[in-house]
């Protein structure tokens, strides 16, 4: 590890021990605070989210808002009940071509939010605690150079106490060794809770899919610089895991999306365009099904170049689509 990254985790790590409630409100002083939650078909944990924010963190955050992904269940009205500003994905910024995945519901959030600080946070997480919020605003509503915190945490699956989090520990943190080595203290890289100054967030691009944590780490390293990144200890935290095949499909994304960093800053000569089909085997009693997904991705400009201007387009840094998988019999 660098020795700067050395310092940075001694500088820049705290605990949510370190920012109870109190603290945060006398913190806060002026500065308003958005809170958004993208969701797609989480009606089982949307609802205990928001209420343990509007309970816990009421004299802190001034927004609380969840950002509809075209969910097939009735994920939008549970949180609406719950007390959640709803808004669906498309219904932002109407005049734009809709795309798909994560990225393009946290972009299109700032559209609709107007806090100077606005924290992140997955609508999957089971036994909630609004730590989970309280914990990564803290080093910004405390230390105006701070412009971006992230969370860790362990991650339990099956009775092991960091089973989770396959994906950050094959992929994304080989990825950021290799190429971004500043970016290597970072103990959850892909964590979903982060908050960032709006200041920040506007002014750097989002990819649309699950590689837009990467993304951000990224881009905001390029414009604000390593010191001013924070991380926050959570303790632990758990929601519904994915199944293997869909990981395959996340950490396709988050391949790509380290391509278009690499590409974009010089530190590749791309000689082909990366394929965004991903190809994945399911045993069945006659053989094996191939499953063909779309794990393309695209990009979204900086919020602070749409505000005010005409119908921008999105730039995709591959082949934009959706992750929709078909599937045949394999002879």
């Amino acid at each position: 590890m660098l020795s700067e990254v050395r310092g940075w985790l001694r500088r820049r790590t705290s605990s949510a021990a370190d920012w109870p409630i109190e603290a945060l409100v006398e913190a806060k002083g002026r500065t308003t605070v958005s809170v958004v939650l993208p969701a797609r078909d989480e009606r089982e944990t949307v609802g205990d989210i928001v209420r343990t924010i509007r309970r816990d963190l009421d004299r802190i955050v001034d927004e609380l808002v969840v950002i509809d992904s075209r969910s097939r269940d009735d994920t939008a009205a549970v949180a609406a009940r719950a007390g959640a500003d709803v808004h669906a994905q498309d219904e932002i910024l109407p005049h734009l071509c809709p795309l798909h995945g994560k990225g393009e519901a946290l972009w299109k959030s700032l559209a609709v939010t107007s806090g100077d600080v606005v924290a992140f946070a997955d609508a999957d997480i089971r036994r909630f605690r609004s730590s989970l919020v309280g914990g990564v605003l803290g080093p910004l509503l405390a230390d105006p150079t701070v412009a971006y915190a992230k969370a860790c945490y362990d991650r339990p699956l099956n009775g092991r106490r960091n089973g989770g989090g396959r994906v950050t520990e094959l992929v994304a943190r080989p990825l950021i060794n290799l190429h971004w080595p500043q970016l290597a203290g970072f103990v959850q890289p892909l964590a979903g809770e982060y908050a960032g100054r709006r200041s920040a967030l506007e002014r750097v691009p989002f990819l649309t899919g699950y590689g837009v944590e990467l993304g951000l780490l990224v881009d905001l390293l390029d414009l604000a610089g390593l010191d001013a990144f924070a991380q926050v200890d959570l303790g632990a935290r758990e929601h519904r895991p994915q199944s293997t095949e869909a990981l395959g499909a996340m950490a396709a994304q988050i391949m790509l999306a380290a391509w278009s960093r690499l590409e974009r800053q010089g530190k590749i000569e791309a000689r082909h365009d990366p394929a965004a089909l991903l190809t994945q085997f399911r045993r069945v009693e006659a053989g094996h099904d191939v499953l063909t997904s779309e794990v393309g991705i695209a990009e979204r400009p900086p919020m602070i170049t749409v505000a005010g201007a005409g119908p921008p387009a999105a730039h995709p840094p591959t082949r934009a689509g959706p992750a929709v998988a078909t599937a045949r019999r394999a002879g």
